[in-house]
């Protein structure tokens, strides 16, 4: 049976951000925070929403995990295969959402709590050489001078993780998860990963339950044939902008990219950083289009 890609975020919300998954979860996050924090020791999921037909047929929606740590810092995990462009404010957005949530009315600001986002790409996202960076909210001149640790971003590159020669799987918890969430894993190396990992082995072992209900297959399915339409989607249009630019000028050209892209419900934010025109441009051509 061929092995279902780990990295689709319909796929990785089941086998690692359902009530019950909470070994793996608490496996993986340990293995991606060990350079920053102490160990978590306890973690509960937040499941906020049923993933629908309607829900994985919108292109643009992000299916992230949710979860609170036993210190109370809240969690936000998100996979992005393809590049939508503005990563950087997404997760800022996210991590702005958490940290609202964390805090009820009536209470006080020393009430709100930290929040972590986890980002994996799957694209070449920052121009630095490691596959993982972590940031948070350093004083300029004083680089060891932290103004607040209720801010916490990763991003994990698993392109550069691919290309790196020399992974340790025997000895680093964050080399083994990402070689799992790699569907181009050679079958002995994934063997030899599950076997020393039990948390990893439990991730596995729902998957393969998974791959064979008929159910999670369709939706499975149907999310990886978005992915593809939408990229489809956007190249042709820019293709298609830029062809017919060769004649009508470039701000010409990047309307009729963004006309297009607009046709299929792409977010603003995708829109401005492909063509390079400001929201009032874009949401002014929006108008129109409604306006036809």
């Amino acid at each position: 049976m061929k092995r279902l890609n780990p990295l689709n975020d319909y796929l990785f919300g089941k086998y690692l951000g359902e009530e019950g998954d909470e070994e793996q979860l608490l496996s993986f996050l340990n293995a991606v925070l060990k350079r920053t924090r102490k160990q978590v020791t306890l973690v509960k999921i937040l499941e906020n929403r049923v993933i629908t037909a309607d829900i994985l047929g919108d292109k643009t929606v992000i299916l992230d995990i949710r979860a609170i740590a036993d210190d109370g810092t809240r969690i936000n995990i998100e996979v992005q295969v393809r590049n939508a462009g503005k990563m950087d404010r997404r997760s800022l957005f996210y991590w702005s959402r958490e940290y609202a949530k964390g805090i009820e009315s009536g209470k006080t600001y020393d009430q709100l709590p930290n929040v972590i986002t986890i980002n994996i790409v799957d694209y070449e996202f920052l121009p630095i050489d490691d596959f993982h960076a972590s940031f948070h909210l350093w004083e300029d001149q004083n680089k060891d001078f932290m103004l607040t640790d209720a801010l916490e971003i990763h991003f994990i590159d698993m392109v550069k993780f691919r290309k790196l020669k020399d992974k340790n799987i025997k000895g680093d918890s964050l080399h083994r998860w990402l070689t799992f969430f790699d569907k181009n894993t050679p079958a002995d190396v994934l063997e030899e990963v599950i076997s020393m990992e039990a948390a990893i082995l439990k991730a596995h072992e729902k998957m393969s339950f998974l791959s064979s209900d008929p159910d999670t297959l369709r939706l499975y399915e149907m999310r990886e044939m978005g992915a593809m339409d939408y990229a489809s989607g956007v190249e042709h249009a820019r293709n298609e902008g830029w062809h017919e630019g060769r004649h009508e000028g470039r701000h010409e050209a990047m309307n009729d990219i963004a006309k297009k892209l607009l046709e299929l419900n792409t977010p603003i934010t995708t829109i401005s950083f492909s063509t390079g025109l400001d929201e009032m441009a874009i949401n002014k051509i929006m108008k129109d289009l409604n306006n036809a």
